[in-house]
């Protein structure tokens, strides 16, 4: 007892007493953090320090407010965003026609552009004052999202000027004289943006860009002026081949010191008019099967004035912070746009078809291993709905969350690539024969493209997620990170002191927490709400502690090796994200009123998303190099064993059977498909047969119970079928009528297109 007390009160005494803390614990401590601390370049904390930290640094606490994210209210549309939605948008996607587009044009129809332009599809984020429609981000993902389940091509023509791009920088950056001077050009069309960023050496490592500038003095208007001479080349840039101005980064040095005492000032951004002397838009590239323009630029020795750096000389050398703080908020909308649009798609059509489309006498939905690949589809879909509705949550606050937008790129477009999957294998000849009527192959091809642009998804879940999120969202690293950073090491190891402090208590809470959580399977853990979904509050809260020790940990053993034990450090990321996923989807729930017709897709997804949660804690313990620190942790955090199934069969079976019937939840969860009621639209043919044959769903029965009975044949269809069945008196003749014109469009919905043999030889082909 009394050894017990004196411990307590040493204990007492290191740490309530500032000089003997940081004599015992905070000064060896601060040596071994500055030790350990990960080297940053210039580039590396600039692209860190990029944009704020949200939801995703509560889930990185261990002690999220599920109240706080609960009241967040739901992304909506201004008056003049809805109209635009309601009209502007209608219009012009039924002007598309995909398979002209990519088959035949290879471009878009010069219809379309001016429509574009003219409307101010490519100024969405510019503001008003220059003739901008100053949308917001929930409208801006909106739209690009529904033309992009019309044609990918589109989409991505509209998205990229509202995205990265100059419009974006010349708003956030741009002196008062190029905003008035480039933005009411680019508001109306009369200058079409590219930006060119990514060049042979660098690709997804932007900061290793090797086009370069020098500062120097030259002619420019026939007078002598301070500026830069340029050489540069850059590919897969969008818009590139009928670009008007285009948006340039580049390393710049100033060796004569014209701009600053800094000889190496670092990466820039400067607008050039592609007309301009020495600028030289070079060939297009053929992106996998989508006609948008992409393509090459090039320049050498090409000078232009100093005041085209965008922002003007006080931006030089600032452009890598422009570029990851804009790309932040991008990354959010466009490409998470194109994948929830694909997730919408392949829901939809994939029940309409698993329902239209017969074998055995019975729908192919029906079949277990259908079901389960639709049970991915209805699932991964309202995750990927939920995801994309609340990063765009986080926008239209204001915030740019660099790490809950990283997340959503490389999540949704890799939920996009598992549905798609599933929809061709559901569909299969349906799927893989090109023509007017194939929905789905266009987006299927396209899907490579999203996994590899604006930061490759490999890099993007190894070296960002987690390695920006376990500095950024961590309560005290990023904070002690400065204090070790103090050139004044005094001042730096008293704010140090002060954060190890309350970090320890952090840690310890975490550990007991996590312990307690594994104990009692989270069954004490509070929860925001009452019946099926408070569980999943409970084990999303368990699973935070546990990520928030292991993060603490890993960092603490690891030190700056974490950065390069890139499947470590991927596998905390994957935790993270499923976390953030989880959280979408409950606030989805709960947005929409609990709707009962959801619960099995929140069932599906959430158990989807713990599941991957349990399989990444697997993976990290097995592989953490330090193996009595993995086992430790894997008993703190899971006492009894990791018991996170894949979703149940019986999840997947009501989702399928949900996504065969038509109604209210089908069109709330799909709403963003465009089709028109024509047998002959890319959607509409479908639709219709589907909702044909529900409708005559009950004579359809009673046909085929007479086929077994042997009143009909059983091979018949079509006109043969309304024949026998008319004869044998099983309908009438106005059921007759309705039978024919619903066995018509069955027979269009799973027929595929077909070409005249010499048309296709002269690329002159229509569908027959």
């Amino acid at each position: 007892m009394y050894v017990l007390l004196l411990i307590i009160i040493a204990l007492a005494i290191i740490f309530g007493v500032p000089d003997i803390r940081r004599s015992l614990i905070a000064r060896p401590a601060f040596k071994f953090f500055k030790r350990v601390l990960p080297p940053l370049s210039k580039t590396e904390r600039e692209a860190m320090e990029a944009g704020d930290v949200w939801w995703d640094g509560q889930l990185f606490s261990g002690q999220p407010d599920w109240h706080e994210l609960l009241k967040m209210p739901p992304p909506t549309f201004t008056p003049d965003e809805q109209s635009f939605i309601d009209n502007q948008l209608e219009t012009v996607l039924a002007m598309i026609d995909d398979f002209d587009i990519i088959m035949h044009r290879r471009d878009l129809p010069e219809e379309i552009w001016e429509y574009l332009k003219k409307e101010g599809f490519f100024a969405m984020i510019i503001g008003k004052d220059y003739g901008g429609l100053e949308f917001s981000a929930a409208a801006n993902s909106y739209i690009v999202a529904r033309i992009a389940t019309r044609s990918l091509s589109v989409a991505v023509s509209v998205m990229v000027p509202n995205s990265l791009g100059p419009g974006e920088l010349l708003t956030h950056y741009g002196t008062q004289e190029q905003k008035e001077y480039w933005l009411p050009r680019l508001a109306t069309g009369d200058a079409v943006p590219c930006f060119a960023l990514t060049g042979p050496e660098a690709g997804s490592d932007a900061g290793s860009i090797p086009d370069h500038g020098v500062v120097c003095k030259g002619m420019h208007e026939g007078k002598e002026v301070t500026g830069i001479r340029l050489n540069w080349s850059k590919r897969y840039i969008t818009l590139a081949p009928v670009a008007d101005v285009l948006g340039l980064a580049f390393k710049l040095d100033d060796p004569d010191g014209l701009l600053s005492d800094d000889k190496s000032p670092g990466i820039t951004c400067a607008l050039i008019p592609t007309e301009h002397e020495g600028v030289e838009i070079g060939d297009r590239h053929l992106p996998l099967a989508q006609a948008f323009m992409n393509g090459t630029t090039y320049g050498k020795d090409v000078f232009i004035p100093i005041d085209w750096v965008i922002g003007g000389a006080d931006y030089a050398g600032k452009g890598w912070r422009m570029l990851v703080e804009c790309l932040s908020a991008g990354r959010g909308i466009s490409l998470p746009a194109v994948a929830a649009a694909n997730g919408h798609l392949a829901e939809r059509m994939t029940g309409a078809y698993a329902f239209v489309r017969q074998q055995f006498g019975l729908p192919i939905g029906k079949f277990e291993g259908v079901q389960s690949a639709m049970g991915r589809i209805g699932g991964l879909n309202y995750s990927l709905e939920s995801m994309r509705r609340l990063t765009v949550t986080a926008l239209c606050q204001g915030k740019s969350p660099s790490v809950v937008t990283a997340m959503t790129k490389y999540h949704m477009t890799e939920m996009g690539r598992i549905v798609g999957n599933d929809a061709m294998d559901i569909h299969s000849g349906k799927g893989i024969q090109m023509g007017p009527r194939n929905y789905l192959a266009n987006n299927y091809m396209g899907v490579p493209i999203s996994i590899t642009v604006e930061g490759a998804n490999i890099l993007t879940r190894n070296l960002m997620i987690f390695g920006q999120g376990a500095t950024r969202c961590h309560p005290y690293v990023m904070k002690e990170m400065d204090a070790a950073a103090n050139p004044d090491e005094e001042a730096g190891l008293r704010d140090f002191d002060s954060l190890l402090l309350r970090h320890i208590g952090f840690a310890a809470g975490n550990t007991f927490s996590s312990f307690w959580h594994g104990l009692t399977g989270a069954r004490f853990a509070n929860t925001p709400v009452s019946g099926e979904t408070s569980y999943y509050y409970q084990q999303l809260s368990r699973m935070s502690r546990s990520l928030a020790l292991c993060a603490d940990v890993s960092m603490l053993i690891l030190g700056g090796d974490l950065k390069r034990k890139e499947m470590i450090s991927a596998r905390l990321g994957d935790i993270l994200s499923h976390l953030y996923i989880a959280s979408a989807v409950l606030k989805r729930y709960e947005d929409d009123g609990r709707q009962q017709a959801d619960l099995p897709f929140v069932r599906y997804s959430i158990e989807y998303h713990l599941h991957q949660i349990g399989v990444a804690f697997d993976g990290f313990y097995q592989n953490f190099p330090q193996r009595l620190i993995a086992g430790t942790l894997r008993f703190i955090t899971f006492p009894f064993g990791i018991h996170y199934k894949a979703p149940a069969d019986v999840h997947a079976q009501d989702v399928s059977e949900a996504m065969m019937k038509p109604g209210v939840a089908r069109d709330r969860h799909t709403f963003l498909c465009y089709w028109q009621e024509n047998a002959e639209d890319m959607l509409g043919h479908m639709e219709l047969a589907f909702l044909s044959m529900h409708k005559l769903k009950d004579l359809y029965k009673a046909l085929k119970k007479a086929q077994k009975q042997g009143t009909l044949e059983d091979d018949l269809h079509g006109d043969r079928l309304v024949e026998a069945a008319l004869a044998a008196e099983l309908v009438t003749a106005e059921q007759a009528e309705e039978l024919r014109e619903c066995e018509k469009l069955r027979m269009a919905a799973i027929g595929v297109d077909s070409f005249a043999f010499d048309d296709v030889k002269k690329g002159t082909f229509n569908a027959l």
